[in-house]
């Protein structure tokens, strides 16, 4: 009888496809694979949580999640239980010793190896193996964890932006894009399966070819990617000042690419962008939104900000407040600033932790008067709409201004439809939860 292995994916879309490349990996050496039940009625031979170590409340839930599982081993309901992932490679030297629930712990730069590894644990072996961060991106099939009709495509591992915040280069270590014949074939593959909305994800995909071909061809790997079997290409995780031109008019000029782009800013005062190592400007940043929205008709802009970096004082403050009234970006997370050790920001004097949520909930206030806006001025119009889901009054689906997971859905009405197709919505409203509400055109 096959072991039964079930998967708990924490964090990321990079993420996530790390999780599918194991699943298969692990289904390819015969065992049976699944999404992990819930601690409390999970069982099966061995659970395998693939961990975030990003921020200190992503550290909070691999950990918690460990704990978890691990009552439901010591219960007899699992056997045995391995960590995978970003915690597991920031904390390689004591998470074993730290945590006694564990079996086994694989860095990042072993996915490749959890077959040997589930072996080794299976025969009574506790094991730690963190491999070359740095090595190549494992090539590797997938077996698909969203049941809808998208995948991610990652088309590079780790980063080389050294941001003083963050901890990702030592985690996931330095940019490595994949050879671009290994994304096509890897991609034939996702559209033989039914995949409709191709979802580019890396730290920062505007780099892409940069390290392995001595210039950025994320352009040209796009106008490959449109030439294939995808009703939606999205993009997301595009570093400002590596948008050039030449992106812009293929954003612009191929229809499969959503006009959607993901662009994480973290802060706009230049004195903040310095301390951090940001490149590029307020007005640089403010120049590029503007071009983008000039030449990309409908475009929706998403970006992430970290409210509470060292110098952010209220005046710092007030000036990202100002410019999100002025630029009206239509998705924006904010984040309070977690320091994180080993960083050189966690030396800088910052505001308290406190303060920090407290101006990210402003943030988040104010977004949702623009993103209120933004679905007032649908009302009226058609959208075209993958349509994913039903409660038995709802159909639910998103449009190209819903990325998922992070974005949310539009609700419908409609006869006979079918999941994971298209269809034209009129947006008649907005629901008292703030989903925008539609109609099938008949």
């Amino acid at each position: 009888m096959e072991k039964v292995i079930a998967f708990v994916s924490l964090g990321c879309a990079k993420n996530q496809v790390n999780c599918e490349q194991m699943m298969y990996l692990l289904s390819e050496a015969g065992y049976e694979i699944r999404a992990a039940e819930p601690p409390e009625t999970v069982e099966a031979d061995a659970v395998i949580i693939n961990t975030c170590g990003f921020i200190e409340s992503a550290k909070a839930e691999a950990i918690d999640s460990i704990l978890s599982y691990g009552a439901a081993k010591a219960e007899g309901r699992i056997r045995k239980l391995v960590a995978t992932g970003c915690l597991t490679q920031r904390y390689c030297g004591e998470i074993l010793a730290e945590l006694p629930e564990l079996d086994g712990a694989v860095g990042t730069g072993s996915y490749g190896e959890i077959a040997d590894v589930m072996a080794r644990v299976f025969s009574g072996e506790r094991v730690g193996e963190y491999g070359d961060i740095d090595a190549p991106d494992l090539e590797s099939g997938r077996v698909l964890s969203s049941m809808n009709a998208w995948a991610y495509l990652k088309i590079a591992e780790g980063c080389d932006n050294r941001c003083a915040y963050c901890v990702i280069p030592d985690i996931r270590g330095r940019y490595r894009s994949r050879p671009m014949e290994n994304i096509l074939a890897e991609v034939q593959g996702l559209a033989g399966q039914g995949i409709r909305e191709l979802i580019v994800v890396a730290q920062d995909i505007t780099r892409y070819g940069t390290d392995l071909y001595g210039r950025r061809m994320l352009a040209e790997l796009l106008k490959k990617l449109c030439r294939m079997d995808f009703d939606w290409i999205r993009l997301h995780y595009l570093y400002p000042d590596e948008i050039d031109d030449e992106l812009i008019d293929v954003i612009a000029g191929e229809e499969k690419i959503l006009k959607y782009l993901d662009i994480p800013i973290q802060h706009i005062n230049n004195g903040i962008l310095r301390a951090m190592r940001r490149r590029g400007t307020a007005e640089e940043i403010k120049a590029l939104f503007k071009k983008l929205r000039e030449r990309i008709p409908g475009l929706v802009l998403r970006t992430s900000l970290i409210t509470g970096l060292p110098g952010e004082g209220e005046e710092e403050f007030r000036e990202l407040l100002d410019f999100l009234r002025e630029a009206r970006i239509e998705r924006a997370g904010a984040f309070a600033y977690s320091p994180e050790e080993g960083t050189d920001a966690e030396r800088m004097e910052r505001p308290s932790a406190e303060i920090a949520e407290a101006r990210a909930a402003r943030v988040e206030l104010l977004q949702q008067e623009i993103m209120s806006a933004f679905n007032r001025s649908r009302i009226g119009k058609p959208v075209r709409v993958l349509c994913e889901d039903f409660d038995g009054e709802y159909w639910y689906g998103r449009s190209y201004a819903e990325s998922p997971d992070i974005d949310g859905s539009i609700a419908f009405t409609g006869e006979g439809l079918i999941l994971g197709e298209f269809y034209t919505v009129t947006i008649i409203g907005e629901r008292a939860d703030g989903i925008p509400l539609g109609e099938v055109e008949k």
